[in-house]
């Protein structure tokens, strides 16, 4: 007899689903929001700061560039209290992803930056602006216009990536399917569904990125 689908047996867990994409959206929000920041800081650091401030920014950048996200996850959950440090699951999930996005971040937002030609810093100055004025209004507004698209694309990778963040039992999407197939055995329907929910917040967060680049910089390609 062959496999009879079951998808009623998945929407019955409907509410462990519904956490699921609350707590992945949460994760997103919160670890888009930080990496960025931490990203633009990071760029402007390697971009325009004295050399022994960009040296530990770069190799902060090198190490997490270079290593797994779980590797980074177990280290911040596992690890940082053996240093003193106790974190909960959902907290150390948000400052893996912070530390991961604003280093991929903080490379695609210098390439931008590195981009401006030399002669927009010089028409900047001879408007008499500060160098905080010239950084924000002649060289950060157009660099982020160009590299937006690709900044927000890592913000998907990164959401994707939070798929792992189950294995410190942070209750996100990827732990709700887990959770599903070993009370029903219905692997392939759970699993099934939550990747179609995957693609729709794929999706959703690709689309919102670019409407809100076209609305912050209104940039060519955006």
């Amino acid at each position: 007899m062959g496999y009879v689908f079951a998808f009623d047996a998945i929407l019955d867990y409907w509410p462990v689903l519904a956490k699921g994409v609350g707590l992945t959206l949460l994760l997103i929000a919160v670890g888009g929001t930080g990496g960025l920041a931490l990203g633009l800081l990071c760029a402007w650091i390697r971009s325009f700061a004295a050399p022994w401030l960009r040296a530990p920014v770069a190799a902060y950048v090198e190490l997490i560039r270079n290593t797994p996200f779980l590797i980074q996850l177990f280290f911040i959950f596992f690890g940082l209290p053996a240093a003193g440090v106790q974190l909960g699951e959902l907290q150390a999930a948000c400052l893996a992803m912070i530390a991961n996005l604003g280093a991929y971040s903080a490379e695609i937002i210098r390439a931008g930056i590195q981009a401006t030609p030399r002669g927009q810093y010089e028409a900047g100055a001879s408007l008499a602006m500060s160098r905080l004025q010239v950084f924000r209004h002649v060289v950060l507004a157009p660099a982020m216009a160009r590299i937006w698209p690709a900044l927000s694309s890592q913000v998907v990778i990164v959401m994707l990536g939070s798929a792992v963040c189950s294995q410190i039992a942070v209750e996100e999407l990827s732990f709700a399917a887990n959770f599903i197939q070993s009370r029903n055995f219905r692997a392939f329907e759970a699993y099934f569904v939550v990747t179609a929910i995957y693609l729709a917040l794929a999706l959703l967060v690709r689309q919102c990125l670019a409407l809100l680049g076209r609305q912050l910089f209104r940039g060519p390609g955006l």
